[in-house]
């Protein structure tokens, strides 16, 4: 029956959009990170990422990470200014334990921009959280 279905909430996962500079090629560059709040290592985590609009959609993009430590981020990936005009979505899955969690990230389109940066106290920079 669908009312004995559980379906766990995910908590205590973010992702990020952090505007930082890059000391290699000397450039302000935009990545993309999942940070792990939990006191808890997560396994198996799968982030799928897409741009898309009512007219247009990137290819999907696909990132995995055997194991997130508890209280730790990673950078997932590079991300064009040219996608901001685009919903972004960021779909993530993962296990704690021997429960499978799953969550969608959205930044909707116009919203990843300099002045709605913030500072983000797990990565200590600016940047902006998906919703």
């Amino acid at each position: 029956m669908k009312k004995d279905i559980h379906i766990p909430v995910v908590s205590d996962i973010e992702v990020a959009v952090v505007y930082e500079y890059n000391d290699i090629y000397k450039t302000d560059d935009w990545n993309v990170y999942i940070i792990n709040n939990k006191n808890i290592a997560v396994e198996m985590m799968v982030i799928v990422s897409q741009g898309f609009s009512e007219t247009k959609t990137t290819s999907l993009l696909r990132k995995k990470l055997d194991k997130l430590p508890a209280n730790s981020f990673a950078k997932i990936e590079l991300i064009q200014p040219d996608l901001f005009k685009l919903n972004n979505r960021f779909q993530v899955t993962f296990f704690e334990g021997n429960t499978l969690y799953e969550k969608t990230f959205l930044f909707k389109e116009n919203t990843i921009k300099e002045g709605t940066l913030r500072m983000i106290p797990e990565i200590k920079k600016r940047g902006i959280l998906g919703v």
